[in-house]
């Protein structure tokens, strides 16, 4: 083993069950009993004896109480050993039923979930299996396909999410298992629309501020935002849902890692919380299947981020003085303001000030 590495321990999971009836034998034999002689003495039918022996039959409750009072061994030993047969028993259907689906397993990026620690390393492809089946909170590959594939399912809009369902499941379940861990008042539409304005304020700041403080704002009125980087083959910069009728969710990736881009996202996952069924499920991927929606979500960001009233400027910002001096008067970040004019080919994409632009690089998961 090389120096500063440390080795793995995997739990052992025999693939055999030992059934009660061999430490009866073992028990009975030490005693000078015969099996004729046990069924004698606890009034059973030498068969039943026979078949507990053999692990054909159970060792039920009453049983044990029996042979508690014939072999002078405690009946919740009996009954111990009972439970601990018949589980590993299932175990070991189960991890049989669970190979017929290791195929389903090559659509979920389980490196990439190991990586980021959030299921441990396996020793084998069924364990491997079963610790994804434990992350998705479903019991088989065959419900994970009915929770998220079947035509009624959530999901079913975005054609990202049709291309790559493994990928984009796992950054979205990976968003829900975050937001369930933060505790949120039950939501209050009116309330999280005066935080946004508080949050509005916050662009100028470094995420290491912000990041805390949009948490917890958006958590008083109900909303959980969450922070998941992005996956491979998921090109999802967001998504807003509802977790339950009293709690919603947005959760972002910053895919594009530029302040303005990841402030629009922001807020127009809020627009969709805001304004649109919580039945719902919006997934910012480019996709133009509910453009309605899609249109307003974007009609309310950007006037949130830059009211209406003062868009009638947006030509005349040319230079970095003009478009500081704006920035500070409306009190958002100069970044988002030059991502509207590039947006809005005011100013060209490759321009001497898009240093105005900062960059953010998370450090949550």
């Amino acid at each position: 083993m090389s120096k500063g590495k440390t080795k793995r321990r995997y739990g052992f999971e025999p693939d055999y069950a030992i059934p009660p009836g061999e430490t009866l034998q073992e028990t009975i034999e030490s005693l000078g009993m015969t099996q004729r002689d046990l069924a004698v003495r606890t009034g059973m039918a030498p068969k039943t004896i026979n078949e507990i022996i053999k692990g054909k039959a159970p060792i039920t409750p009453d049983t044990a109480v029996l042979l508690e009072r014939v072999t002078g061994v405690r009946a919740n030993m009996w009954n111990n050993l009972e439970t601990n047969y018949r589980e590993q028993l299932a175990k070991i259907a189960d991890r049989g039923r669970l190979e017929i689906d290791l195929g389903w397993l090559k659509r979920i990026p389980t490196k990439e979930l190991i990586r980021r620690g959030v299921i441990e390393e396996q020793p084998d492809k069924v364990s491997l299996l079963h610790a994804i089946l434990e992350f998705f909170g479903v019991s088989s590959s065959q419900s994970w396909n009915e929770l998220w594939m079947k035509p009624a399912g959530v999901f079913r809009k975005s054609e990202k999410f049709r291309a790559e369902p493994g990928a984009v499941a796992t950054w979205l379940r990976l968003g829900e298992l975050k937001a369930q861990k933060i505790e949120a008042k039950p939501y209050d539409r009116a309330k999280f629309l005066a935080v946004l304005n508080k949050i509005r304020k916050l662009t100028t700041e470094p995420p290491k501020v912000f990041e805390p403080k949009m948490v917890e704002l958006c958590a008083s009125t109900g909303v959980a935002v969450v922070f998941v980087r992005e996956i491979k083959k998921c090109p999802t910069s967001g998504v807003a849902r509802w977790l339950t009728p009293e709690k919603a969710l947005i959760q972002l990736s910053l895919r594009y890692k530029t302040e303005g881009q990841f402030w629009f996202s922001f807020f127009h996952e809020a627009g969709h919380v805001l304004n649109d069924p919580k039945k719902g499920v919006y997934i910012d991927d480019g996709d133009t299947s509910d453009p309605s929606r899609e249109d307003r979500a974007n009609r309310f960001a950007g006037n949130f981020l830059i009211p209406p009233e003062h868009s009638r400027v947006l030509p005349t910002l040319t230079t970095r003085e003009a478009i500081v001096t704006f920035a500070e008067r409306i009190g958002i970040s100069p970044g988002i303001v030059l991502g509207r004019l590039q947006k809005e080919k005011i100013v060209p994409w490759r321009s001497y000030l898009n240093d105005l632009k900062r960059r953010f690089e998370w450090r949550t998961a």
